[in-house]
């Protein structure tokens, strides 16, 4: 190591010690943990220099300590190098960008896909639910965050990014080109099952969606429609805000959420009697790609005993991000507030759970260490056909119909 780097990283291990020492000694804070943490770290960094077996790269080191550091919270929280904020900010900030449509976490130790938006890219270069990414861009996924794999992801109109895809039978990953693609707002798509029931598939919960939801509502009834089935499959995009108001056209009474974080005020979401629209009953479709704003809005329906929620298991992925910048330039993707059903259990690890368990494919005792939550490999892309051959949607119609027949 040269002089000016091993000078670099004493004046930085000095600074960390003086700093927990003076912090400890004036009692700034009740908890010493933080201190004692920073005391470790200068440690180790001293040792890694003195010991290691070459002479590392402390720039790579603290980088990659900073990453494992955010990953070690929760899936959604991520460290962006300086060079990566940079590029981040430059393809956030144009409206022009290509992107994948792919909603990701992390499972496994790899980067997963949880849902892939109908006619993107993704779904356009063979990507479904449950794929596992070894890699993307040639960088493997083991050490990148879910930001970067998102980062890594867009980028201009029309160029391509190469994934090693995992799947279930293979003992090698498809190497699989995604060219990226400005993406379309995905419309909600509006069926008729049966002259009595009407579905609502909602692909996305983006800004205006209640609206939409609600004019649909306000025609069945003067329809005399008497049933709703609200299909929230592969949703994983959206606004909680829309989930929220969409809850409110459905719930006439109680709790629907509630937001809560360390620095975040807790935020309790009540349903409001005069915005009620449907008091008829109400099937929801839920799975594993089921994922953040549309779990808010599954978690109110069941949680309040407003209709049966027909499926499997949600993923588990209501939370709030904020994007802090550091003085060098980089940046974090931080989670500062989880959302909980009204029972107090949080969505993020207790995903949403159906009243009737129906799974879109055969259960396969070779899964069976496999996580509850983890979407199935086989999942069907994009928007499901309404047929008898859907397992949940038939399920959910027939509970639909019980009432009626029991009256009868």
């Amino acid at each position: 190591m040269n002089r000016v780097a091993r000078v670099g990283l004493i004046f930085i291990s000095v600074v960390i010690f003086c700093y927990a020492g003076i912090g400890h000694i004036l009692g700034k804070t009740p908890d010493d943990k933080a201190y004692k943490s920073l005391t470790v770290f200068g440690e180790v960094l001293q040792k890694i220099q003195q010991d290691y077996v070459d002479e590392p790269n402390m720039r790579t080191v603290t980088a990659g300590s900073l990453h494992g550091l955010l990953e070690s919270l929760d899936t959604q929280s991520s460290y962006l190098t300086p060079r990566e904020y940079d590029e981040f900010k430059k393809k956030t900030q144009n409206s022009g960008t290509g992107e994948s449509g792919i909603t990701l976490s992390k499972r496994f130790g790899y980067v997963i896909v949880i849902s892939v938006l109908p006619d993107s890219a993704g779904v356009k270069a063979g990507i479904h639910s449950g794929d596992i990414f070894e890699s993307i861009a040639g960088f493997t996924t083991r050490d990148m965050s879910v930001g970067q794999a998102m980062n890594l992801l867009t980028g201009q109109p029309g160029s391509g990014v190469k994934v090693a895809v995992i799947r279930r039978g293979k003992a090698t990953p498809d190497e699989i080109d995604v060219v990226r693609e400005k993406l379309v707002p995905a419309k909600m798509v509006v069926q008729k099952a049966d002259p009595d029931t009407l579905v609502l598939r909602l692909i996305s919960l983006d800004s205006g969606r209640a609206d939409e939801v609600r004019t649909r509502l306000l025609e069945a009834e003067k329809q005399n429609v008497h049933n709703l089935i609200l299909d929230l499959r592969e949703c994983g995009r959206g606004q909680v805000s829309e989930a929220i108001a969409i809850s409110k056209l459905l719930v006439p009474s109680g709790t629907l959420a509630t937001l809560k974080g360390q620095t975040v005020s807790t935020q309790t979401f009540s349903a409001e009697p005069k915005q009620l629209v449907w008091k008829n009953p109400i099937s929801v479709l839920i799975d594993a790609t089921t994922s953040g704003a549309a779990e808010v809005l599954a978690s109110s329906i069941v949680s309040n005993h407003r209709g049966d929620v027909v499926g499997e298991r949600t993923f588990g992925l209501a939370s709030e991000q904020k994007l802090i910048t550091l003085d060098d330039g980089a940046a974090l993707i931080l989670t500062t507030a989880n959302y909980y059903n009204p029972s107090g259990k949080s969505i993020i690890e207790e995903g949403v759970a159906p009243t009737e368990v129906v799974h879109a494919t055969p259960e396969d005792d070779s899964d069976a260490d496999d996580s509850a939550t983890a979407p199935k490999k086989d999942a069907p892309q994009g928007p499901r056909p309404l047929s008898p051959e859907d397992p949940i949607y038939r399920k959910a119609l027939d509970m639909l119909k019980t009432p009626q027949k029991k009256a009868a």
